[in-house]
């Protein structure tokens, strides 16, 4: 019997004990969590120093080094999104309706966890904290697959986890790390149907395909982030250029940072130099042909209007008027998150109805998709799909529902 079936069976075995843990005792498990990422931060940064080493030996891009670095600002954030967690209402064995059948049978749809979640994912350490808290508050057990970039941090940041749970009441077998880089074991995960209930893979597109391809446990599919922000014609400036400078230089290699910028007609002659002089100099603009009679810049090619950059790197294109940036937002984007800046009370409506995305802004960044921006004390991914969770997945995403019925000796005629 392979390692990861054998861990995967001890997983299976633990969600049940987990569905039966007290709110009262996850989150006191929890917290010893929380105290034990505190404890252990000298040597989580000490082994991602080691990880960051490695990436700039074989030269990984800044903002994919920015998506992989921890310092003790991230630590803090890990630590306060788990004590947020703490603090937010148990989402299992929640009645949400019940009922009672003219035969007298009463129903009662209730919340209940998923089991076992699979979780495979690039770069941040930071997911293996989020997904671990979200998934254990909501009594599930999780099987994590990070990336070998990132696999010293990830393993210390497992050991500080389950150092954690050994103070509490509750079995660390709640949760395991492959350590293991071989792309082999992760096709064994994807197929362990008897034990693993869901996989979320999280990262870019060639690993969302790899496991939608080669998975058959239910999947998640969270998002690639082609991000757009569309300036309408009535869209103020300053506001305009402040949110597309958030949206893309902040953290560029982020799945909510955007990727391209629409600009109605009648305002690109004006405001195309002012966002050429803002940002210019720190983010390679491509641009569409009308673009470039404005602005001197790089010209964009079809591949750009499609592509996720992760990068200084941003595609700039003109458009008619709001039907023709919803249309293109709709054929290129990714259903992750898109913004408009208008003054206009119907364009924005208009935006808000058509775009096919989990989530729409109106004079907003769309760096706020987020589970710890939203209230939901972190994410274990953004879904981009329609079926099951849209958007940030948080603690009532993490659930599905189960019907008891209580009867007094009715039966079907």
């Amino acid at each position: 019997m392979s390692q990861i079936i054998e861990m995967s069976k001890k997983l299976k075995h633990a969600s049940y004990g987990l569905s039966e843990a007290s709110s009262k005792d996850k989150n006191e498990a929890l917290r010893e969590v929380a105290l034990s990422l505190d404890r252990n931060r000298s040597h989580i940064l000490s082994q991602n120093s080691n990880d960051i080493k490695a990436a700039e030996e074989i030269g990984m891009k800044e903002s994919l080094i920015d998506r992989l670095m921890l310092n003790d600002e991230r630590i803090d954030g890990m630590i306060k999104g788990i004590l947020q967690i703490v603090e937010l209402e148990d989402p299992i064995w929640r009645s949400n309706k019940v009922w009672t059948l003219e035969n007298g049978l009463i129903i009662n749809r209730m919340t209940v966890p998923l089991g076992v979640i699979g979780i495979i994912y690039e770069s941040r350490p930071n997911v293996t904290v989020d997904a671990f808290s979200l998934a254990f508050k909501s009594s599930n057990c999780v099987i994590l697959r990070g990336s070998s970039s990132a696999l010293n941090s990830n393993i210390a940041l497992v050991k500080a986890i389950k150092e954690g749970l050994k103070r509490s009441n509750i079995s660390e077998d709640v949760i395991f790390l492959i350590d293991d880089a071989d792309r082999k074991l992760v096709k064994e995960m994807l197929t362990l149907n008897e034990y693993i209930d869901v996989i979320i893979p999280r990262g870019g597109n060639d690993l969302i395909r790899f496991v939608i391809d080669n998975a058959t446990i239910p999947t998640i599919e969270t998002g690639v982030g082609n991000c757009h922000i569309y300036v309408d014609n009535t869209g103020k400036f300053d506001m305009a250029l402040k949110i597309i400078e958030n949206a893309k230089v902040q953290r560029p290699g982020v799945c909510n940072a955007c990727e391209s910028i629409l600009i109605h007609k009648d305002i690109a002659s004006d405001f195309l130099p002012l966002l050429h002089k803002l940002i210019g100099d720190r983010v390679e603009l491509r641009g569409c042909a009308e673009t470039l009679e404005l602005i001197d810049i790089m010209e964009a090619n079809e591949a750009d209007w499609f592509e996720e950059y992760l990068d200084y790197k941003l595609a700039v294109k003109i458009v008619n008027n709001i039907e023709e940036a919803i249309s293109h937002i709709n054929k290129y984007g990714t259903k992750h998150s898109e913004a408009i800046i208008t003054e206009n009370y119907s364009n924005a409506n208009l935006f808000l109805r058509r775009i096919d995305a989990a989530a729409v802004y109106v004079n907003a960044s769309t760096r706020f998709t987020d589970g710890s921006e939203f209230g939901f004390g972190g994410e274990i991914g953004i879904s981009t799909q329609k079926i099951h969770a849209r958007g940030p997945m948080g603690l009532n995403e993490l659930v599905t529902t189960k019907y008891t019925i209580l009867g007094n000796g009715q039966y079907r005629e």
